[in-house]
């Protein structure tokens, strides 16, 4: 057999093993500390993110383990072409394991001979004491859709002296399905003719598989990522179509003595992402008075959103119809309880009447309302309340400071003589807002202010 001359250059002379010695060393220092990382990464199979993070620190240390391998190849020298004793079993890596293996061999066309490195049968699961199979056999090992593949790459590294660098499928003795990567070049003889081929094979089937797993989680989270974005942006569209329309103050009832200056706010979530069902409404009823209400259902997203959507109709309707706060709230859980909806978080309903300035009110869940007048605040004990001019009546949901250390009641009761002196209804929001805009919440809120007229 001749020596190695290549096609397009000579072969090179091994590298000095100092250096090749201090690479070892990084590498493996690089693998122990991503390989510490992946080990300590979040393993929630079900977070895609957390899965596609997983992924990519496997890809990583897939491909830092075949380095090092490599480089302590280039090292040692070209791996020995003899055959395997008979007793060393031809395994495969263990499963998961995330090295992949290297062999090397040589077909020599003048004498139609094969020699193939002991590593290069283990890849293709041959038994190392039958004879390597010549280029004519080799095709019979590959992937039916994989054949026409590389007898392109052969014969243009044969007849016009290309490098071959390709990947194709092998089918082992036991079925079983492995991707190897060939990269290989003529070997020509004193004449220039080609006398031989010599390649490297390459067991990429578990790098392919980490790659993949890179890429569908990948494309599993973007969708993920879309379909949240979908529904939130849904979200928001529904709240913004149901809740009333009103940005300033309201005067309710149109007319009279007494009315009422109402104002509200709805607040999002801290990280504007998380849409639930809080509500706010004020309505003017056919007798006169008018309805004011808050409330929330549990849960997040387009499912609780237009389940607000329903459940504040009905409030509505019931209201319209004279039924009492008491009683419309007992049967907006009777409908809920028999329903597929969310579970109804809170809720307030309060009844004004202009007339006798009265407040009829009940409650489902916490907060209970608060009144505010001559510079102090007091929460309101059911079910009824006699209200004069000037008074300041404050409705909110569950989630306006849920972060913060001090309860919600006494950071608004220390509001008082801001919400008492305050000019109308918009301004007393205002107010709220100044204290709890910036608080850290995990889910949105709603308030809501009433101003009684002189």
């Amino acid at each position: 057999m001749p020596s190695h001359v290549f096609a397009d250059r000579p072969a090179g002379q091994p590298p000095e093993r100092g250096p090749v010695d201090a690479l070892i060393s990084q590498t493996r220092r690089l693998l122990g500390d991503v390989d510490a990382v992946r080990r300590e990464s979040v393993s929630d199979e079900t977070d895609p993110e957390a899965r596609w993070q997983r992924a990519l620190y496997e890809l990583a240390v897939h491909q830092l383990s075949d380095l090092d391998r490599h480089l302590a190849q280039l090292r040692d020298g070209p791996a020995t072409r003899t055959t395997l004793p008979e007793q060393r079993p031809v395994t495969d890596p263990q499963p998961g394991s995330l090295l992949s293996r290297v062999g090397s061999a040589e077909w020599n066309l003048l004498t139609d001979e094969a020699s193939w490195s002991g590593e290069l049968y283990r890849i293709l699961g041959r038994d190392p004491s039958a004879p390597a199979l010549t280029l004519d056999e080799l095709p019979a090992m590959v992937h039916a859709d994989d054949q026409s593949q590389l007898t392109a790459m052969v014969t243009d590294c044969l007849i016009d002296g290309k490098p071959i660098d390709g990947e194709f499928r092998v089918v082992r003795p036991d079925d079983t399905v492995r991707t190897v990567h060939m990269m290989g070049e003529p070997v020509l003889d004193a004449d220039g003719s080609t006398a031989a081929m010599w390649a490297v094979v390459r067991d990429v089937s578990e790098l392919r598989r980490s790659q993949r797993a890179v890429s569908e989680t990948r494309d599993s989270l973007q969708r993920q990522r879309h379909i949240a974005q979908t529904e939130h942006r849904l979200a928001v569209e529904l709240q913004e179509a149901v809740l009333p329309p009103w940005r300033g103050s309201l005067r309710l009832p149109h007319g009279g003595p007494g009315g009422l200056d109402v104002a509200a706010r709805h607040l999002p979530s801290s990280t504007g992402a998380r849409m639930g069902g809080d509500w706010f409404d004020a309505l003017e009823l056919p007798d006169g008075q008018t309805l004011l209400t808050v409330g929330d259902l549990t849960g997040h997203g387009v499912a609780v959103t237009s389940g607000m959507a329903m459940l504040l109709g009905a409030v509505r309707g019931m209201a319209l119809c004279g039924t009492p706060p008491a009683e419309l709230l007992g049967r907006l859980d009777h409908l809920l309880a028999s329903s597929a909806q969310p579970a109804l978080g809170s809720a307030l309903c309060c009844r004004y009447d202009p007339a006798a300035r009265t407040l009829a009110w009940a409650q489902a869940g916490r907060p209970t309302p608060l009144l505010f007048r001559d510079g102090t605040g007091r929460a309101l004990t059911p079910p009824e309340e006699t209200l004069r001019g000037g008074d300041v009546l404050l409705l909110h949901t569950d989630g306006l400071a849920a972060g913060h250390t001090e309860p919600t009641a006494e950071r608004l009761l220390a509001l008082a003589p801001r919400l008492t002196t305050a000019r109308d209804a918009h301004d007393a929001v205002r107010v709220v807002m100044d204290e709890f805009a910036a608080d850290e919440r995990e889910d949105d809120a709603c308030v809501l202010i009433a101003r009684i007229g002189s």
